[in-house]
């Protein structure tokens, strides 16, 4: 029996857990994961362990990759993730989580702080060199593993380098982007809002032995956001409070 099989439970839930690293960026991309009725996504908070029973950890994205990534040793969270590895668990970076898991990472201009290099967590054998212009992009592709399309946004310092990038998380339209272990426990990618993505959602949490439920993601937001503007509309004088925002005229002097 695997160890993620014994994660899973029964009902076929999957038990997902994500350090609370005091500089997350993009604290939405998990959202998503949050909505699915079978998935227990558990915020561990600075002092806990990361819990022994979950399938899955995920590194969230950072606005300081070094500063989190020394945050974690403070905490144990590299001693607790190195062990939920050891047993069969499953591992996902996210953008500055990516870097994380990788074998180095260097800021020698300063771009985050004070220039520093720190070695990573050595779960991927990449590294990574902060530094250039920051990436903005709006991407389409597919995950590597099952095919199933995504889309979302790059945003992110730096170049990822490494024998790793042989085995890439994902195909964006002929730009291959992250890594996955040789054992395929461990992944990481630079794509924010993977899993608004309902087709690869669903595969994604398959590999757990469960499935995701039917919501359609985008439409439920939409339809959040649509109930919430109504609301409003039924509560406040919208047109005096657009009057209120409109600059006052200026009048000629005589």
């Amino acid at each position: 029996e695997s160890g993620v099989q014994r994660r899973t439970g029964e009902g076929h839930r999957v038990k997902i857990a994500m350090p609370l690293l005091p500089r997350i960026a993009n604290f939405d991309d998990l959202d998503p994961l949050r909505a699915e009725p079978a998935v227990d996504l558990v915020l561990v908070r600075p002092g806990q362990p990361l819990p022994r029973d979950v399938a899955l950890v995920i590194l969230p994205g950072s606005k300081a990759t070094l500063a989190d990534l020394a945050f974690m040793r403070e905490h144990g969270w590299d001693i607790d993730l190195l062990a939920h590895h050891r047993q069969g668990g499953h591992i996902l970076g996210l953008c500055g989580g990516y870097q994380m898991l990788g074998r180095r990472i260097a800021d020698p201009d300063g771009c985050e702080g004070p220039p520093a290099e720190m070695p990573g967590l050595g779960l991927l054998d990449i590294e990574t060199v902060l530094g250039g212009d920051k990436r903005l992009a709006q991407v389409t592709g597919c995950d590597d593993v099952t095919g199933m399309p995504v889309r979302g946004y790059e945003m992110h310092l730096g170049v990822t380098s490494g024998p790793g990038l042989k085995r890439p998380m994902l195909d964006l339209h002929g730009h291959p982007d992250g890594a996955v272990s040789a054992d395929g426990r461990v992944m990481g990618c630079y794509l924010h809002g993977l899993f608004a993505s309902d087709p690869f959602r669903r595969a994604f949490l398959a590999r757990f032995g469960t499935a995701a439920g039917v919501i359609e993601y985008e439409p439920m937001i939409e339809n959040v956001l649509a109930r919430l503007a109504d609301h409003l509309e039924r509560h406040l004088d919208v047109p005096a409070l657009l009057a209120a925002a409109r600059p006052p005229r200026l009048t000629r002097a005589a």
